[in-house]
């Protein structure tokens, strides 16, 4: 995606408010102890997706910065401001503050604080109380690749605290702790008595955990198991497609089953490697709040849109040129990746094998304490910072209400008693996905009830895991203003 902001045009924008830019603007009156207040305010006014329904975030509810200060003088706390100028949670779920941008500029880049274990949280079969987990992927060099889980390991409690609804957040958060772990006996989550320790450290995750040309009877397939959209990645994301490629497959399955989302340029040039053939063409087109949707019409429309492209800088795009492709997907696939399902289906086939996704179709991106609202002249005396929801996405049919998630064209849920190997024909996601691209496919036998229903995924769990963002660091061209 283009990205917005080297914002010149923020100062532009709040100059179209109703309030006065003299007096709203003027930094010199706002007290040390509110500079953070006064950020979060002034960001949230201008960019937050629903400010107009937010009563305390009215352009008119302020008359000058004095009657601002008054008001942010009753929140001590940042979060506590934060909090009450959002929406509510039933709409939005996913905007966020932080006191140290480096830890949010980290993630974006993949890194995080991290034992290596990817995994979902069930609902035991039969409550809507007790969880229990079960891991999906191991990640290479961290703790847990070096201990006793792998791939379908079970664990009912974590430091003899069988897991629930009101205790797993607080055990998870730990940065050491003892998985106590168990078996599927039939649907039963039975303790067995093993347990193993795991410690947090700092990793970065290659979103491109595996890739794999199959051959089945007719087909050349391409199996790409992908797990963030970090756009750090996303030359050695074409290579993956240059081997595809060079291999001549002639379908892809995108394994997006445990990919909690990411950076929306990486999720064009995804769609892009997919296809090929609608270089130039709408992928996805921004809703943003009025006062910028406004703005941008009359300005600089093309910000709005989000065109497949034919290139990652001066690097060509490997394009496939499909014209099908199958999705796997469970409850936490998120954000950037139903974007590429649902930016993707007006132009092809989209076989979408799994369950449910989580239904995030909004966006987000970093607001910086600044006179711009970026990284340049930051305030030197705190590291907040904000990731506000700021834009909605539609697909070239106008079509972007899947806040309630995308329904799979075939239901088939992970069953925790047999995961299976990951790339693996045998697999059963992969299975079926194979079975369809040969046309004899046969859905395995599923059962949500004896599984559990699927409670929580371990990036929905950590700030910023399920996510779909505008990068702000990229220059643009924008109008002068006098």
């Amino acid at each position: 995606m283009k990205n917005i902001f080297k914002l010149l045009v923020l100062t532009i924008l709040a100059c179209l408010t109703l309030y006065s830019c003299d007096d709203m603007d003027d930094s010199l009156n706002v007290p040390t102890n509110l500079e953070v207040q006064n950020f979060i305010w002034k960001g949230l006014n201008l960019y937050y997706l629903w400010q107009e329904d937010s009563p305390d975030l009215a352009d008119d509810r302020f008359a000058n910065q004095g009657q601002l200060n008054a008001f942010l003088s009753n929140y001590g706390s940042p979060v506590d401001l934060f909090n009450h100028l959002k929406v509510d949670k039933s709409i939005d779920r996913f905007s966020v503050l932080v006191d140290d941008y480096v830890y949010l500029e980290n993630l974006f880049q993949g890194v995080t604080k991290n034992n290596g274990m990817d995994f979902t949280l069930r609902y035991k079969p039969g409550s809507q109380t007790e969880i229990y987990g079960v891991a999906n992927y191991i990640l290479p060099n961290s703790d847990a690749s070096s201990k006793n889980v792998t791939r379908g390991t079970l664990f009912y409690g974590i430091n003899g605290q069988a897991l629930n609804v009101d205790n797993y957040r607080a055990l998870i958060a730990l940065n050491t702790y003892t998985l106590n772990l168990a078996d599927f006996n039939g649907g039963a989550i039975t303790p067995n008595g093993q347990s193993v320790e795991l410690i947090k450290s700092e990793l970065t995750e290659n979103p491109i955990f595996l890739t794999k040309v199959i051959q089945t009877n007719t087909k050349k397939v391409g199996y790409l198991m992908y797990n963030g959209f970090t756009a750090n990645y996303d030359l050695e994301l074409n290579q993956a497609f240059a081997t595809f490629k060079n291999e001549g497959v002639t379908d892809l399955v995108l394994d997006l089953r445990y990919n909690g989302g990411g950076s929306v340029l990486t999720a064009t040039r995804l769609a892009s490697m997919i296809t090929g053939q609608f270089s130039g063409q709408l992928f996805a087109k921004q809703q943003w709040n009025s006062k910028i949707q406004t703005y941008f019409e009359e300005n600089n429309p093309s910000q709005l849109v989000n065109n497949f492209t034919n290139t990652i800088g001066s690097t060509p795009i490997n394009s496939l040129n499909l014209t099908r492709v199958y999705v796997l997907t469970t409850g936490g696939t998120a954000s950037a990746s139903e974007l590429v399902i649902n930016g993707l289906k007006p132009y092809m086939d989209v076989i979408q094998i799994g369950t449910k996704t989580i239904g995030k179709n909004v966006g987000s991106i970093t607001l910086y304490d600044s006179p711009t609202f970026n990284k340049e002249n930051v305030n030197p005396r705190h590291k907040y910072a904000m990731q506000p929801l700021v834009i909605k996405t539609i697909n070239k049919d106008g079509f972007g209400e899947y806040q309630d998630g995308i329904i799979p064209t075939v239901e088939q849920p992970e069953n925790p008693g047999n995961l299976g190997v990951l790339g693996n024909q045998s697999e059963p996601l992969l299975q079926t996905a194979l079975g369809l691209i040969e046309g004899n496919g046969r859905t395995a036998p599923s059962n949500l009830r004896k599984f559990g229903q699927e409670f929580k995924s371990s990036k929905s769990l950590q700030h910023f895991g399920n996510e779909m963002y505008i990068n702000n660091n990229t220059e643009i061209t924008l109008p002068i203003f006098k």
